[in-house]
């Protein structure tokens, strides 16, 4: 019999099995709806024989030296390092905006005011959020701070979370930064890089041991049942802990109503060119209803004459028909999201890890730190 039942076979669950299993030695049930496991980090190589990310790209990238030690035990590394280009005014610039992306869409004599001003106030190397210089007092400065906002990511914004742009928070509009270097690169962690075989090929070497049982295209519903502040299994009382990964909301039945997520129609394409684009990722903020395209063999490279593009189109999250993705956070939300935990609390051997369980966005270096937490606290 099982000891530990894991409900989501992604990050979050993947590295709970692992632990508990290499760790404890204890016997642990996998239930995963799905006919992979990865999660959304999933991968596999297309017709092309390009390694794709079947639910859009996933970069690793962390300052923690304990997360990528620990996923180093699954995987060897291909290093990495993202950079993304923003197609802005018929021009493709670097994205976050640095001194690169001023000097390519504004006028000579503008753009080299600007820098000595910004470096002058701010320092060289740092990134200043939109909102801090929209309060600088400096028209110049002011001037850029509305620049960005409106050409970078007012309109990405309003494709992204399907928002109006009066239904925007000033202050999380605000955050968006501008850099003050000429790094290029999207991200500045210490460790930047993808799997040389892939996230499934990682996460299914975590997966596997003996202690560890798998089961695919299963949901939840059909094994586990939560009532009177116990847990069935296969109709049985269910003694051990259950660890769930999914959506907190359709764990309880909807009691409450569904938690709001953002989803993506994610459209992939074949192009009959070596390579598409300059970069992996070029962002559209303000032309065109897809918010991005992917070129994965920047990721991956490979030996082909043909290239595997993917255009993302945000949408609402309908449960059966699309992915849940992104939470929308608001007040509402999370107040309907502290409804839900009360009814967990009700379960002592109920526990939530992930993005969906604790409705919160976690890169995937946060979850696995957090999953390796959750292990040390409450398993141990």
């Amino acid at each position: 019999m099982f000891k530990y039942i894991i409900v989501g076979a992604g990050l979050a669950g993947s590295v709970m099995a692992e632990r508990i299993a290499s760790q404890l030695g204890e016997r642990v049930l996998v239930v995963e709806r799905r006919r992979h496991v990865g999660g959304n980090c999933y991968d596999e190589v297309d017709d092309n024989g390009i390694l794709v990310h079947r639910y859009g790209p996933h970069i690793l990238h962390t300052d923690s030296e304990e997360v990528f030690h620990y996923l180093s035990g699954f995987s060897e590394w291909r290093e990495y390092q993202h950079r993304v280009l923003g197609f802005i005014d018929g021009a493709k610039v670097p994205l976050p905006f640095n001194l690169n992306s001023l000097r390519m869409l504004l006028p000579q004599s503008l753009a080299e005011r600007l820098e000595e001003k910004l470096v002058g106030r701010y320092g060289f190397g740092a990134r200043v959020p939109i909102l801090e210089l929209r309060e600088s007092g400096d028209p110049d400065i002011e001037f850029l701070a509305d620049y960005v906002y409106r050409k970078v990511f007012l309109n990405y914004t309003r494709k992204q979370w399907g928002l109006k742009p009066e239904e925007m928070d000033p202050e999380v509009t605000g955050r968006v930064p501008v850099v003050l270097s000429r790094d290029d690169r999207y991200f500045t962690d210490r460790y930047q890089a993808v799997p040389r075989d892939g996230y499934t090929a990682m996460v299914e070497r975590m997966l596997d041991h003996p202690c560890i049982k798998l089961m695919l295209n299963t949901s939840h519903h059909e094994v586990l049942e939560l009532r009177d502040g116990q847990i069935h299994f296969m109709g049985s009382e269910f003694r051990g802990k259950v660890i769930f990964t999914g959506k907190i909301d359709e764990l309880f039945g909807y009691r409450y109503g569904e938690l709001p997520y953002r989803s993506l129609d994610l459209q992939f394409e074949s192009a009959d060119t070596e390579w598409f684009q300059e970069v992996a990722t070029v962002n559209y903020p303000n032309d065109y209803d897809f918010t991005r395209i992917t070129e994965f063999k920047h990721l991956h490279p490979t030996d082909s004459r043909r290239t595997t593009l993917l255009r993302e189109y945000p949408c609402t999250h309908i449960d059966g028909e699309n992915e849940a993705c992104y939470p929308v956070f608001t007040d509402e939300t999370r107040a309907k999201y502290e409804r839900y935990l009360e009814l967990a609390r009700e379960f002592e051997d109920l526990i939530l890890v992930g993005r969906l369980a604790e409705y919160r966005y976690y890169d995937m270096d946060d979850i696995v730190l957090r999953a390796l937490q959750v292990f040390e606290e409450r398993i141990l």
